[in-house]
């Protein structure tokens, strides 16, 4: 899949250098290459202008909301695409008020984060490195281009970014990064905790998870980052779980789906996740989560939820219609306890799953005078 998107990648460029343009393959996915991981990360620098980029690749330009920049779909590939630029006078310590394009690719990545990902690639698979990016990937360490005091000035999300690098390749950070993260870090309080999230998301989704919230306790982050749970992650490598933990429900962003994993893992906490009526109302995923945040064996909680008699209500071997017709009532909310009786009973093996056995069940339970 590497040599597939690498070689579509070539093409692409090809086409804006056929085109008398320089073009080159630029940071995640170079980096990544070198690495030896699989990467979708592909983005081009060029001194082709958006206008210019847009005339090449007319029909192909999906919208972009990042000034000069413009988004290309080639063989199915999405490649993002910058002009070559200087940028000037950051604000809100997050984005530059002024951006100039140039022709020069060195000054260009001048304005770069991390010498890591500034490592090109032109159309002939041939590496350009001006700022010792290789050497840093060899060493394992996360460099800034220049000082880092200043890079996390500009912008202070760079500082959750080099955390996520240090913590998904196992990096160590050089003095200069180390030291600017320790002066620059009451910054993050000025980040939207939109893009606090986004970071920290890939720090938790991550392999080395557990690595990269140490790296945040160690450097103080906790406070910044307003998770004073963070130190009480300890038990589960899920990332809603890891979230769960978090309890920041108030304050970071989730999409209605995690919310709602989140608050019912935080309801099952206080369960017995082997328990049947546990294990059928939340589900598989929320009861494994809780267990392993909790420190069970989730081979025991899968067994269990495996075993259940019913894992939901259409499972029951009796429908609506028939309770109807043996009770030879019309719909109503009567329905809802009938079922909520018999699923526990199911549940608990007090009752056989079986249409007579539920009927009989029904009829010598439920009559007139009970139901509403």
């Amino acid at each position: 899949m590497v040599k597939f998107v690498l070689e579509v990648a070539l093409q692409f460029i090809s086409q804006l250098t056929k085109a008398q343009y320089k073009a080159y393959l630029v940071g995640g996915f170079v980096r990544d290459y070198l690495l030896g991981i699989e990467s979708n990360d592909i983005d081009i620098t060029t001194n082709a202008t958006p206008k210019e980029i847009k005339e090449i690749f007319k029909d192909n330009c999906l919208p972009s909301e990042d000034y000069g920049s413009v988004t290309v779909v080639f063989k199915n590939i999405r490649f993002e695409i910058t002009t070559f630029r200087v940028e000037s006078l950051y604000v809100d310590h997050r984005k530059p008020s002024e951006v100039k394009y140039i022709d020069d690719l060195y000054q260009d990545l001048l304005r770069r984060d991390f010498t890591i990902n500034t490592i090109c690639m032109n159309d002939k698979g041939e590496i350009i490195d001006y700022l010792g990016g290789q050497d840093d990937l060899s060493k394992r360490i996360i460099r800034t281009v220049g000082s880092a005091k200043e890079r996390f000035s500009e912008d202070a999300l760079r500082i959750l970014r080099a955390i996520r690098f240090a913590t998904i390749f196992s990096f160590e950070f050089d003095d200069d990064v180390l030291e600017a993260i320790s002066e620059c870090k009451d910054l993050i309080l000025e980040l939207s905790y939109y893009r606090k999230k986004q970071e920290l998301d890939k720090i938790f989704a991550s392999s080395h998870a557990f690595e990269g919230i140490e790296l945040l306790l160690r450097l103080g982050l906790d406070k910044q980052l307003e998770l004073s749970r963070l130190k009480d992650v300890k038990s589960t490598n899920s990332l809603i779980g890891i979230w769960s933990v978090l309890n920041v429900l108030d304050k970071y962003p989730f999409t209605n789906n995690e919310k709602e994993l989140i608050k019912s893992i935080n309801e099952v906490m206080n369960l017995n996740n082997l328990d049947p009526m546990t294990l059928y109302k939340y589900g598989l995923y929320v009861n494994s989560v809780a267990g392993e945040i909790k420190g069970m064996d989730i081979r025991e909680i899968t067994e269990a939820y495996n075993n259940l008699v019913i894992q939901s209500r259409k499972d029951l071997l009796i429908t609506s219609e028939e309770i109807m017709g043996l009770l030879d009532k019309e719909p109503g909310a009567y329905l809802t306890d009938i079922y909520e009786d018999i699923e526990g009973a199911v549940l608990y093996r007090r009752v056989r799953n079986e249409k007579d056995v539920l009927s009989d069940y029904i009829i010598s339970h439920y009559n007139g005078e009970r139901l509403v």
